[in-house]
Protein backbone atom coordinates (compact mmCIF):
# COMPACT_ATOMS: atom_id res chain seq x y z
CA UNK A 1 0.00 0.00 0.00
CA UNK A 2 2.83 2.44 0.55
CA UNK A 3 5.18 1.53 -2.70
CA UNK A 4 2.95 3.84 -4.99
CA UNK A 5 3.27 6.61 -2.81
CA UNK A 6 6.97 6.15 -2.11
CA UNK A 7 7.39 5.43 -6.11
CA UNK A 8 5.26 8.71 -6.82
CA UNK A 9 7.39 10.47 -4.28
CA UNK A 10 10.89 10.04 -6.85
CA UNK A 11 9.15 11.50 -9.95
CA UNK A 12 10.26 14.74 -10.72
CA UNK A 13 7.92 17.34 -9.47
CA UNK A 14 6.40 18.64 -12.96
CA UNK A 15 5.60 15.30 -13.23
CA UNK A 16 3.60 13.95 -9.90
CA UNK A 17 2.03 17.69 -9.70
CA UNK A 18 0.07 18.35 -12.78
CA UNK A 19 -0.93 21.69 -11.53
CA UNK A 20 2.62 22.67 -11.20
CA UNK A 21 3.28 20.65 -14.74
CA UNK A 22 0.88 23.13 -16.63
CA UNK A 23 1.64 26.23 -15.35
CA UNK A 24 5.59 25.63 -15.62
CA UNK A 25 4.91 24.44 -18.92
CA UNK A 26 3.43 28.24 -19.96
CA UNK A 27 6.44 29.70 -17.84
CA UNK A 28 8.90 27.87 -20.25
CA UNK A 29 6.85 29.34 -23.46
CA UNK A 30 5.88 32.70 -22.36
CA UNK A 31 9.86 33.49 -21.13
CA UNK A 32 11.14 31.43 -24.16
CA UNK A 33 8.85 33.73 -26.43
CA UNK A 34 10.17 37.01 -24.93
CA UNK A 35 13.52 36.17 -24.86
CA UNK A 36 13.45 34.88 -28.35
CA UNK A 37 11.94 38.14 -29.10
CA UNK A 38 14.69 40.93 -27.48
CA UNK A 39 17.36 38.31 -29.26
CA UNK A 40 15.52 38.36 -32.59
CA UNK A 41 14.77 42.05 -32.74
CA UNK A 42 18.08 42.84 -30.98
CA UNK A 43 20.11 40.93 -33.55
CA UNK A 44 17.65 42.41 -36.37
CA UNK A 45 18.67 46.21 -35.42
CA UNK A 46 22.59 45.51 -35.09
CA UNK A 47 22.47 43.37 -38.29
CA UNK A 48 19.82 44.64 -40.72
CA UNK A 49 17.32 47.28 -39.56
CA UNK A 50 20.25 50.39 -38.28
CA UNK A 51 23.54 51.24 -40.50
CA UNK A 52 25.06 53.69 -38.13
CA UNK A 53 24.99 53.87 -33.99
CA UNK A 54 23.34 50.60 -34.37
CA UNK A 55 24.64 50.49 -30.26
CA UNK A 56 22.58 53.08 -29.05
CA UNK A 57 19.76 51.18 -31.07
CA UNK A 58 20.13 48.05 -29.58
CA UNK A 59 20.75 49.27 -26.34
CA UNK A 60 17.48 51.65 -26.36
CA UNK A 61 15.88 48.77 -27.49
CA UNK A 62 16.82 46.59 -24.13
CA UNK A 63 16.05 49.40 -22.16
CA UNK A 64 12.68 49.83 -23.47
CA UNK A 65 11.79 45.96 -23.31
CA UNK A 66 12.32 46.29 -19.21
CA UNK A 67 10.99 49.68 -18.23
CA UNK A 68 7.39 48.24 -17.55
CA UNK A 69 8.90 45.78 -15.37
CA UNK A 70 10.14 48.68 -13.09
CA UNK A 71 7.64 51.46 -13.62
CA UNK A 72 4.62 49.56 -13.16
CA UNK A 73 6.18 47.95 -9.93
CA UNK A 74 3.32 49.07 -7.42
CA UNK A 75 0.13 48.57 -9.94
CA UNK A 76 1.69 44.70 -10.63
CA UNK A 77 1.47 44.54 -7.07
CA UNK A 78 -2.14 45.48 -6.62
CA UNK A 79 -3.45 43.48 -9.39
CA UNK A 80 -1.55 40.35 -8.21
CA UNK A 81 -2.75 41.01 -4.37
CA UNK A 82 -6.74 41.89 -5.96
CA UNK A 83 -7.21 39.33 -8.50
CA UNK A 84 -6.70 35.85 -8.72
CA UNK A 85 -3.42 34.52 -9.94
CA UNK A 86 -4.67 31.84 -12.79
CA UNK A 87 -6.88 35.40 -14.20
CA UNK A 88 -3.62 37.36 -14.31
CA UNK A 89 -1.11 34.59 -15.65
CA UNK A 90 -4.02 33.75 -18.18
CA UNK A 91 -4.56 37.34 -19.31
CA UNK A 92 -0.74 38.24 -19.20
CA UNK A 93 -0.12 35.35 -21.89
CA UNK A 94 -3.09 36.04 -23.36
CA UNK A 95 -2.85 39.71 -24.07
CA UNK A 96 0.95 38.85 -25.10
CA UNK A 97 -0.34 36.71 -27.91
CA UNK A 98 -2.53 39.15 -29.55
CA UNK A 99 0.27 41.86 -29.68
CA UNK A 100 3.17 39.35 -30.96
CA UNK A 101 0.05 38.55 -33.69
CA UNK A 102 -0.88 42.08 -34.47
CA UNK A 103 3.05 42.59 -34.72
CA UNK A 104 3.20 39.30 -37.33
CA UNK A 105 0.34 40.51 -39.54
CA UNK A 106 2.04 44.11 -39.60
CA UNK A 107 5.48 42.57 -40.96
CA UNK A 108 3.71 40.10 -43.36
CA UNK A 109 1.90 43.07 -45.13
CA UNK A 110 4.84 45.96 -45.22
CA UNK A 111 8.43 46.46 -44.25
CA UNK A 112 8.37 46.79 -40.30
CA UNK A 113 9.42 50.32 -38.71
CA UNK A 114 11.73 50.10 -36.01
CA UNK A 115 9.30 52.44 -34.33
CA UNK A 116 6.74 49.57 -34.04
CA UNK A 117 9.23 46.79 -33.06
CA UNK A 118 10.03 49.20 -30.51
CA UNK A 119 6.40 49.48 -29.56
CA UNK A 120 5.96 45.33 -29.64
CA UNK A 121 8.52 44.78 -27.02
CA UNK A 122 6.97 47.55 -24.68
CA UNK A 123 3.83 45.54 -25.12
CA UNK A 124 4.96 41.80 -24.52
CA UNK A 125 7.44 43.30 -21.45
CA UNK A 126 4.31 44.84 -19.93
CA UNK A 127 2.56 41.64 -19.94
CA UNK A 128 5.52 40.00 -18.51
CA UNK A 129 5.93 42.15 -15.99
CA UNK A 130 2.67 40.74 -14.75
CA UNK A 131 3.62 37.18 -15.46
CA UNK A 132 6.98 36.81 -14.21
CA UNK A 133 6.24 38.07 -10.22
CA UNK A 134 2.68 36.36 -10.34
CA UNK A 135 3.87 33.31 -10.96
CA UNK A 136 6.61 33.19 -7.99
CA UNK A 137 3.97 34.52 -5.80
CA UNK A 138 1.84 31.71 -7.03
CA UNK A 139 4.30 29.06 -5.79
CA UNK A 140 2.83 27.98 -3.02
CA UNK A 141 -0.79 27.50 -4.37
CA UNK A 142 0.72 24.84 -6.51
CA UNK A 143 3.14 22.71 -4.42
CA UNK A 144 3.20 21.31 -0.65
CA UNK A 145 5.37 23.58 1.67
CA UNK A 146 8.20 20.49 1.33
CA UNK A 147 8.75 20.97 -2.31
CA UNK A 148 8.96 24.97 -1.98
CA UNK A 149 12.63 24.27 -2.58
CA UNK A 150 12.13 21.93 -5.58
CA UNK A 151 9.31 24.50 -7.20
CA UNK A 152 11.83 27.22 -7.23
CA UNK A 153 14.90 25.29 -8.26
CA UNK A 154 12.21 24.24 -11.10
CA UNK A 155 10.96 27.30 -11.39
CA UNK A 156 14.91 29.09 -11.91
CA UNK A 157 15.89 26.44 -14.30
CA UNK A 158 12.70 27.22 -16.23
CA UNK A 159 14.17 30.57 -16.74
CA UNK A 160 17.25 29.66 -17.77
CA UNK A 161 16.05 26.65 -20.15
CA UNK A 162 13.54 29.02 -22.10
CA UNK A 163 15.99 31.47 -22.16
CA UNK A 164 18.30 29.09 -23.73
CA UNK A 165 16.03 28.27 -26.19
CA UNK A 166 14.56 31.42 -27.19
CA UNK A 167 17.90 32.94 -27.21
CA UNK A 168 19.19 29.91 -29.41
CA UNK A 169 16.21 30.18 -32.08
CA UNK A 170 15.80 34.33 -31.95
CA UNK A 171 19.01 35.08 -33.94
CA UNK A 172 18.84 32.41 -36.54
CA UNK A 173 14.55 32.80 -37.34
CA UNK A 174 15.63 36.50 -37.88
CA UNK A 175 18.05 35.73 -40.36
CA UNK A 176 15.93 32.97 -41.51
CA UNK A 177 12.26 34.37 -41.94
CA UNK A 178 12.56 37.77 -40.41
CA UNK A 179 10.97 39.86 -38.12
CA UNK A 180 7.62 38.02 -39.09
CA UNK A 181 8.40 34.50 -38.81
CA UNK A 182 9.79 35.44 -35.55
CA UNK A 183 6.53 37.64 -33.96
CA UNK A 184 4.22 34.14 -35.08
CA UNK A 185 6.29 32.11 -33.00
CA UNK A 186 6.01 34.09 -30.41
CA UNK A 187 2.43 34.70 -30.61
CA UNK A 188 2.21 30.95 -31.46
CA UNK A 189 3.94 30.34 -27.70
CA UNK A 190 1.73 32.96 -26.07
CA UNK A 191 -1.39 31.72 -27.09
CA UNK A 192 -0.37 27.68 -26.00
CA UNK A 193 0.65 29.31 -22.27
CA UNK A 194 -2.53 31.29 -21.94
CA UNK A 195 -4.71 27.60 -22.90
CA UNK A 196 -2.64 25.68 -20.72
CA UNK A 197 -3.07 27.89 -17.26
CA UNK A 198 -6.53 27.82 -18.41
CA UNK A 199 -6.83 24.38 -17.23
CA UNK A 200 -5.14 24.72 -14.02
CA UNK A 201 -6.79 24.59 -10.30
CA UNK A 202 -5.06 26.64 -7.97
CA UNK A 203 -5.70 25.97 -4.33
CA UNK A 204 -5.24 28.75 -1.33
CA UNK A 205 -2.09 27.59 0.57
CA UNK A 206 -2.37 26.77 4.20
CA UNK A 207 -2.08 30.08 6.56
CA UNK A 208 -2.77 31.88 3.60
CA UNK A 209 -5.78 33.07 4.89
CA UNK A 210 -4.84 33.90 8.54
CA UNK A 211 -1.96 35.80 6.63
CA UNK A 212 -4.29 38.10 4.92
CA UNK A 213 -6.43 38.51 7.70
CA UNK A 214 -3.81 39.83 9.77
CA UNK A 215 -2.89 42.38 6.11
CA UNK A 216 -6.29 43.64 6.32
CA UNK A 217 -6.45 44.19 10.10
CA UNK A 218 -2.91 46.43 9.97
CA UNK A 219 -4.01 48.13 6.71
CA UNK A 220 -2.38 47.75 3.47
CA UNK A 221 1.39 47.61 3.38
CA UNK A 222 3.39 49.28 0.48
CA UNK A 223 6.45 48.50 -1.20
CA UNK A 224 8.67 50.41 0.75
CA UNK A 225 7.59 48.91 4.35
CA UNK A 226 7.76 45.22 2.72
CA UNK A 227 11.21 45.82 2.45
CA UNK A 228 11.61 48.20 5.96
CA UNK A 229 10.80 44.99 7.64
CA UNK A 230 13.37 43.17 5.69
CA UNK A 231 16.62 44.96 6.37
CA UNK A 232 18.95 42.35 5.62
CA UNK A 233 17.36 41.18 2.21
CA UNK A 234 16.98 44.99 1.73
CA UNK A 235 20.59 45.32 1.71
CA UNK A 236 21.37 41.94 -0.61
CA UNK A 237 18.89 43.77 -3.35
CA UNK A 238 20.33 46.51 -3.44
CA UNK A 239 23.96 44.55 -3.95
CA UNK A 240 22.35 43.12 -6.79
CA UNK A 241 21.16 45.89 -8.10
CA UNK A 242 24.37 47.43 -8.22
CA UNK A 243 26.18 44.25 -10.02
CA UNK A 244 23.10 44.41 -12.31
CA UNK A 245 24.33 47.36 -13.56
CA UNK A 246 26.98 45.86 -15.15
CA UNK A 247 25.80 41.97 -15.91
CA UNK A 248 22.88 42.90 -18.12
CA UNK A 249 24.91 44.67 -20.04
CA UNK A 250 26.07 41.03 -21.96
CA UNK A 251 22.94 41.17 -23.91
CA UNK A 252 23.59 44.90 -25.40
CA UNK A 253 27.81 43.95 -26.01
CA UNK A 254 27.02 40.26 -27.16
CA UNK A 255 25.93 41.27 -30.82
CA UNK A 256 27.88 44.12 -30.89
CA UNK A 257 31.34 41.75 -29.65
CA UNK A 258 29.43 39.13 -32.98
CA UNK A 259 29.81 41.64 -35.44
CA UNK A 260 32.75 43.66 -34.48
CA UNK A 261 35.05 41.46 -33.07
CA UNK A 262 33.90 37.94 -34.21
CA UNK A 263 32.65 39.06 -37.49
CA UNK A 264 29.95 36.51 -37.06
CA UNK A 265 26.32 35.84 -38.27
CA UNK A 266 22.85 34.97 -36.46
CA UNK A 267 24.34 31.19 -35.19
CA UNK A 268 26.94 32.81 -33.59
CA UNK A 269 24.89 34.78 -31.42
CA UNK A 270 22.84 31.64 -30.68
CA UNK A 271 26.03 29.95 -29.68
CA UNK A 272 27.05 32.72 -27.02
CA UNK A 273 23.32 33.06 -25.84
CA UNK A 274 23.13 29.55 -25.25
CA UNK A 275 26.28 29.25 -23.58
CA UNK A 276 25.25 31.63 -21.01
CA UNK A 277 21.86 29.91 -20.52
CA UNK A 278 23.58 26.47 -20.60
CA UNK A 279 25.62 27.57 -17.78
CA UNK A 280 21.97 29.00 -15.87
CA UNK A 281 20.48 26.07 -16.06
CA UNK A 282 23.72 23.92 -14.51
CA UNK A 283 23.34 26.29 -11.91
CA UNK A 284 19.44 26.52 -11.20
CA UNK A 285 19.64 22.84 -10.79
CA UNK A 286 23.33 22.65 -8.66
CA UNK A 287 22.97 25.79 -6.70
CA UNK A 288 21.34 24.27 -3.84
CA UNK A 289 24.20 22.00 -3.19
CA UNK A 290 26.81 25.29 -3.04
CA UNK A 291 27.99 24.86 0.24
CA UNK A 292 29.21 28.29 2.15
CA UNK A 293 27.59 31.04 4.03
CA UNK A 294 25.23 33.04 1.80
CA UNK A 295 27.28 36.37 1.61
CA UNK A 296 30.83 34.05 0.89
CA UNK A 297 29.22 32.06 -1.77
CA UNK A 298 27.37 35.09 -3.51
CA UNK A 299 30.46 37.40 -3.66
CA UNK A 300 32.41 34.53 -4.86
CA UNK A 301 29.90 33.89 -7.52
CA UNK A 302 30.09 37.88 -8.05
CA UNK A 303 34.04 37.50 -8.36
CA UNK A 304 34.07 34.64 -10.82
CA UNK A 305 31.96 36.33 -13.29
CA UNK A 306 33.67 39.13 -13.22
CA UNK A 307 37.00 36.86 -13.63
CA UNK A 308 35.06 35.31 -16.26
CA UNK A 309 33.40 38.49 -18.54
CA UNK A 310 37.19 39.75 -18.57
CA UNK A 311 38.18 37.07 -21.02
CA UNK A 312 36.20 38.17 -23.89
CA UNK A 313 38.28 41.25 -23.86
CA UNK A 314 41.28 39.95 -23.42
CA UNK A 315 40.97 36.93 -25.78
CA UNK A 316 39.25 36.66 -29.34
CA UNK A 317 38.34 33.21 -29.40
CA UNK A 318 34.65 31.35 -29.63
CA UNK A 319 35.25 28.28 -27.46
CA UNK A 320 36.93 30.79 -24.82
CA UNK A 321 34.06 32.82 -24.85
CA UNK A 322 31.58 30.64 -24.96
CA UNK A 323 32.89 28.78 -21.75
CA UNK A 324 33.54 32.61 -20.03
CA UNK A 325 29.84 32.57 -20.84
CA UNK A 326 29.34 29.43 -19.56
CA UNK A 327 30.87 30.45 -16.10
CA UNK A 328 28.79 33.56 -15.72
CA UNK A 329 25.55 31.59 -15.91
CA UNK A 330 26.52 29.06 -13.91
CA UNK A 331 27.11 31.81 -11.32
CA UNK A 332 23.85 33.74 -11.79
CA UNK A 333 21.77 30.22 -11.88
CA UNK A 334 23.61 29.42 -8.24
CA UNK A 335 22.52 32.72 -6.93
CA UNK A 336 19.13 32.88 -8.30
CA UNK A 337 17.69 30.07 -6.45
CA UNK A 338 19.81 29.88 -3.51
CA UNK A 339 18.39 33.47 -2.88
CA UNK A 340 14.21 33.05 -4.34
CA UNK A 341 13.89 29.59 -2.27
CA UNK A 342 14.35 31.61 0.85
CA UNK A 343 12.56 34.63 0.53
CA UNK A 344 10.00 32.34 -0.62
CA UNK A 345 9.62 31.34 2.99
CA UNK A 346 10.74 34.77 4.93
CA UNK A 347 8.28 36.68 3.13
CA UNK A 348 4.87 36.68 4.97
CA UNK A 349 1.82 35.69 1.90
CA UNK A 350 -0.04 38.81 2.12
CA UNK A 351 3.58 40.42 1.20
CA UNK A 352 4.24 38.47 -1.59
CA UNK A 353 2.65 39.96 -4.61
CA UNK A 354 4.33 43.16 -3.17
CA UNK A 355 7.99 41.67 -2.56
CA UNK A 356 8.23 40.06 -5.73
CA UNK A 357 7.21 43.18 -7.55
CA UNK A 358 9.79 45.28 -5.83
CA UNK A 359 11.91 42.86 -6.39
CA UNK A 360 11.62 42.29 -10.10
CA UNK A 361 11.55 46.30 -9.98
CA UNK A 362 14.55 46.80 -7.92
CA UNK A 363 16.80 44.18 -9.52
CA UNK A 364 15.79 45.49 -12.76
CA UNK A 365 15.99 49.36 -12.39
CA UNK A 366 19.44 49.30 -13.80
CA UNK A 367 18.83 47.39 -16.62
CA UNK A 368 17.60 50.32 -18.81
CA UNK A 369 20.42 52.30 -17.66
CA UNK A 370 22.67 49.64 -18.31
CA UNK A 371 21.48 49.13 -21.89
CA UNK A 372 21.35 52.72 -22.96
CA UNK A 373 25.21 53.31 -21.33
CA UNK A 374 26.75 50.42 -22.77
CA UNK A 375 24.52 51.29 -26.14
CA UNK A 376 26.24 54.66 -26.37
CA UNK A 377 29.36 53.53 -25.32
CA UNK A 378 29.83 50.69 -28.29
CA UNK A 379 29.32 53.63 -30.37
CA UNK A 380 32.61 55.10 -29.24
CA UNK A 381 34.31 52.01 -27.51
CA UNK A 382 35.24 49.02 -28.87
CA UNK A 383 32.95 45.77 -27.40
CA UNK A 384 36.56 44.14 -25.96
CA UNK A 385 36.74 47.15 -23.96
CA UNK A 386 33.22 47.10 -22.99
CA UNK A 387 34.13 43.26 -21.61
CA UNK A 388 36.80 44.91 -19.34
CA UNK A 389 34.45 47.70 -18.18
CA UNK A 390 32.04 45.33 -17.07
CA UNK A 391 34.24 43.36 -15.02
CA UNK A 392 35.58 45.73 -13.04
CA UNK A 393 32.07 46.64 -12.34
CA UNK A 394 31.35 43.93 -10.76
CA UNK A 395 34.04 43.89 -8.17
CA UNK A 396 32.72 46.58 -5.67
CA UNK A 397 29.36 44.70 -5.84
CA UNK A 398 31.13 41.69 -4.78
CA UNK A 399 33.37 43.20 -2.17
CA UNK A 400 30.50 44.76 -0.71
CA UNK A 401 28.40 41.63 -0.27
CA UNK A 402 31.30 39.58 1.01
CA UNK A 403 30.95 42.85 3.89
CA UNK A 404 27.46 42.28 4.88
CA UNK A 405 26.19 40.76 8.61
CA UNK A 406 24.19 38.44 8.63
CA UNK A 407 21.62 38.36 11.51
CA UNK A 408 22.44 35.88 14.33
CA UNK A 409 20.00 33.27 13.34
CA UNK A 410 22.02 32.28 10.18
CA UNK A 411 24.73 31.41 12.35
CA UNK A 412 22.37 29.59 14.99
CA UNK A 413 19.81 27.63 12.22
CA UNK A 414 21.68 26.73 9.61
CA UNK A 415 20.06 23.64 7.60
CA UNK A 416 16.90 22.75 5.08
CA UNK A 417 13.55 24.94 6.25
CA UNK A 418 15.86 27.57 8.18
CA UNK A 419 13.50 30.06 8.38
CA UNK A 420 16.33 33.03 9.63
CA UNK A 421 16.77 35.89 7.40
CA UNK A 422 19.37 35.17 5.51
CA UNK A 423 19.46 34.98 1.55
CA UNK A 424 20.41 31.64 0.79
CA UNK A 425 22.26 28.39 2.59
CA UNK A 426 19.68 27.58 5.18
CA UNK A 427 16.42 26.72 3.15
CA UNK A 428 17.55 26.75 -0.22
CA UNK A 429 20.50 24.68 0.93
CA UNK A 430 18.39 21.89 1.82
CA UNK A 431 16.38 21.47 -1.84
CA UNK A 432 16.67 18.47 -3.25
Amino acid sequence: MTAAPAAGRKLPLVLRNRAFGAVWLGQVLTQAAVRMFQVGVSWWLVAYAVSGGNGLASGLFMAVSTVPAVALAPVVARAIGRFAHRSVLRTAAGAAAVAATALAAWAYASDLPIAAAYAATLALATCQAFFDPCLTTSVPELVDDEDIEAATGFELSTQSLASLGGALLGALIVDGAGIPGLAAGCAAAYAAAALLIATVRFRTPAGAGDDAEAGEAAGPRTLRQVLAGLPFVRAILICFTAANLFTTAVFVIMPLYTKSVLHGDGATVALLEASLGTGTLIGSFTGARVPGRPTAVGSACLGAMALALAVPGLFGSRPVIAGALAVTGWCVGVIGVRFVALFQRLVPAADKPAFFAVMQAVLGATFPVASLLFGLLGDHLSARTLCLIQAAGLVPAALALALLREPAPAVETPGPGAQAPVPAGAAAGGAR
